[in-house]
């Protein structure tokens, strides 16, 4: 077994289930954990849980297709991953989106992407 891990984003989610299926296929993330009401995905880089909502809070989320941006929270992380192409096939089939617009960074192209849920993260690849 792993040492735990030293940093890691909780994601409070409608459907752990679905959304950690999301997480894994879009960040090629493993689960390396799982209970009734949460799911523990890990990378090389990064561990992240997906923890099941409140009922209550859970009632006052509607899950749409495509998703509805939940575009008014403070935090956004990102994760580097092979290809944002590849990103963006495996976001579509599964529920989420890799949004067009692009930005370039030192060493690297990055675009904002949304889960199925509507939560927004970015998706980084590396620049030849």
């Amino acid at each position: 077994m792993s040492a735990p891990a030293r940093a890691g984003i909780f994601i409070y989610a409608k459907d752990p289930d679905r959304l950690s299926g999301f997480y894994q296929s879009v960040l090629g993330m493993a689960a390396a954990h799982r209970t009734d009401q949460m799911v523990v995905l890990r990378s090389q880089d990064l561990q992240l849980i997906v923890h099941a909502m409140p009922p209550q809070a859970a009632s006052q989320v509607a899950i749409t297709s495509p998703p509805q941006l939940r575009d008014n929270a403070a935090i956004k992380f990102f994760c580097t991953v092979p290809s944002l192409s590849g990103a963006q096939e495996s976001a579509q089939a599964l529920g989420g989106q890799v949004l067009p617009e692009q930005w370039q960074g030192h060493g690297f192209v990055v675009r904002n992407a949304c889960d199925p849920e509507g939560n927004i993260f970015q998706v980084r690849e590396s620049a030849a």
